[in-house]
């Protein structure tokens, strides 16, 4: 299963890391850090459809659900 979220579509990104013992010599040994995005598997309900439905999603996408109604969301974001 991928890393991302079907109503965002929030994955994986690339950061850098830096050590505060480097920093005054503005050397970076520390590289490059994947960092993934907070995904949680969650079961909503939708009414109009009289089902439930278990979903993959950042909890950017669960904010948007409860704000705009999961019908509106899913249908917009082409799951439904």
């Amino acid at each position: 299963m991928a890393k991302i979220c079907p109503v965002t579509k929030k994955g994986s990104q690339m950061g850098g890391r830096y050590s505060n013992r480097i920093r005054a010599t503005k050397f970076n040994p520390g590289g490059m850090l994947r960092k993934q995005p907070n995904l949680q598997k969650k079961r909503i309900f939708v009414p109009e459809l009289n089902k439930h439905i278990t979903l993959t999603l950042s909890t950017t996408a669960i904010k948007t659900i409860n704000k705009n109604g999961a019908y509106a969301t899913l249908k917009k974001a082409g799951l439904i």
